[in-house]
């Protein structure tokens, strides 16, 4: 049972002990197919102190999956970088790398 106040629907609070809350039911996104991503691979060097990263964007599933798919690049590319705002961002300008990686384990990209 859900015990915050967030996301209750139509009742702010009940005396009653025995009351269930009704809450908002959270979309969970499923993963598309890697044949069915279509990603795009971009380099991006703004408000990053001139450094160069490159940037996947365009990934449709969970959190889980696209962290797990940014721990695979970083690792098949030796560096570093991490996911925010639904996009992975990894540090250098290696984006042919990355679209050779992607490309080998099946996902659209360009």
């Amino acid at each position: 049972m859900k015990n915050d106040k967030k996301g209750r629907i139509n009742v702010v609070y009940s005396t009653n002990p025995d009351f269930n809350y009704e809450y908002e039911q959270e979309f969970q996104e499923e993963t598309l197919a890697p044949e069915k991503q279509n990603l795009k691979v971009v380099l991006d060097s703004k408000q990053r102190k001139g450094k160069t990263v490159t940037l996947i964007q365009g990934f449709i599933g969970t959190e889980e999956d696209l962290k797990e798919l940014a721990k695979l690049l970083k690792n098949k590319c030796g560096t570093g970088g991490s996911v925010k705002d639904g996009e992975i961002i990894i540090q250098g300008e290696i984006k042919e790398k990355i679209l050779t990686i992607l490309r080998e384990h099946h996902y659209r990209a360009k």
